[in-house]
């Protein structure tokens, strides 16, 4: 459904594709600065030969079409409140596991609150996902979805076409963390090389250098969810 109408918005110019795996479980693990990104990823998802999953707020799977959409195209429902927050999504990676799947994560969580767009301080959850179960996270950046969908804008900016410029990086080495106890330092510690990695890949694509410190939301008396402008 999203396919044709996604070919005719924007067109994608996919560096280092032989990247991605073809087959296999795994974390895609993008930068993130526009409502329209999960869209724009599962995109290049598909034209890079897998079925896109994400890891969903359990909730959606309870609205009467979208619930069914979501379960018929195989997305992944997580419970993002209560005790249960930091489990379910471990829980639901032995899906994708079993099934040789890969998903998508966005290691920051939410979009970024950084001014210029760059990625900011990221979350675990990727990477707890991956040293969990052993399977390679992939980095990868876009820019230029901010054409179509600036963030938090809630319109569509569809004609004329756009061009949506990815890169996908080298699988991420993780065998540093392995083995050694998942407590905050060590998440922390690993998501920091995700982060610098997806990093050195927006720069490619921006032609530009990252700000030396990654913006932090905490510093700037922001929340970590939600629309930080309000």
């Amino acid at each position: 459904m999203v396919v044709p109408l996604m070919n005719l918005v924007a067109r994608y110019r996919i560096t280092d594709g032989h990247k991605f795996p073809k087959e296999g479980a795994f974390v895609f693990a993008p930068n993130h600065y526009s409502e329209i990104d999960p869209i724009v990823m599962g995109m290049v998802s598909w034209k890079l030969g897998r079925l896109p999953r994400f890891m969903a707020k359990a909730s959606l799977f309870k609205l009467p079409v979208a619930g069914w959409l979501l379960t018929k195209s195989g997305q992944i429902p997580v419970q993002r409140g209560g005790s249960v927050r930091g489990s379910e999504p471990v829980k639901a990676a032995r899906q994708l596991v079993e099934r040789g799947q890969m998903v998508v994560v966005y290691p920051e969580g939410s979009l970024t609150r950084d001014p210029e767009l760059w990625p900011m301080r990221g979350k675990t959850g990727a990477v707890r996902v991956a040293l969990e179960h052993g399977i390679p996270i992939v980095p990868a950046a876009h820019w230029g979805t901010q054409a179509i969908m600036p963030r938090y804008s809630k319109k569509l900016h569809l004609f004329p076409r756009k061009t949506i410029l990815v890169k996908i990086g080298d699988p991420i080495d993780l065998a540093q963390f392995r083995g050694r106890n998942l407590d905050p330092t060590t998440l922390n510690e690993a998501t920091a090389v995700v982060m610098d990695a997806i990093t050195a890949l927006l720069e490619d694509l921006r032609d530009e250098a990252a700000p030396a410190k990654r913006w932090n939301p905490s510093e700037h008396d922001q929340k970590e969810t939600g629309r930080f402008e309000a």
